[in-house]
């Protein structure tokens, strides 16, 4: 009986304007929780009920930089990126769009929006482009994560 593999996928794979979804992830009080805690921001938007209700939400609203670290690892359950990863480049021009409330489920749209082979010939940047949405289809966060990749081995 053989072992399933998955598809490894290079630079030479994607193509300008390639769009993949990821699975949904539901956001909770548990998450906002542990992340204020490794990250002591305690911010009580975050983390105090009472002063929640009385803000402009209405209710506790999940860290942004949460949100975008729970992006990264929806992009990864993809599976078409870890094969070929050297390093994520830079986060560049992204928006917290709106807010991430306790039980909404996030996706993540990835777009290849550009490409290059670096200089030396060696390894190529994919320009990704994210739109994190909600179970209602609202943008909450977009921005872009360029990656630096290996080329095809030969």
């Amino acid at each position: 009986m053989g072992t399933a593999t998955k598809q490894a996928f290079y630079y030479e794979d994607f193509d300008i304007g390639d769009t993949f979804v990821t699975p949904s992830r539901t956001v909770g009080l548990a998450e906002v929780s542990t992340f204020a805690g490794l990250s002591g921001d305690f911010n009580p938007i975050h983390t105090d009920d009472v002063f929640a209700k009385k803000s402009q939400f209405g209710e506790r609203i999940a860290h942004g930089v949460l949100g975008m670290s729970i992006v990264t690892g929806l992009v990864t359950r993809l599976g078409v990126f870890e094969a070929c990863t050297i390093a994520l480049l830079g986060i560049e021009d992204w928006r917290f769009k709106g807010p991430v409330f306790d039980g909404d489920t996030i996706r993540v749209e990835v777009l290849i929006e550009d490409k290059k082979v670096t200089s030396d010939g060696e390894r190529g940047v994919l320009r990704r482009r994210y739109r994190v949405l909600n179970q209602r289809d609202e943008i909450v966060q977009e921005g872009v994560m360029p990656l630096l990749v290996h080329l095809r081995p030969e």
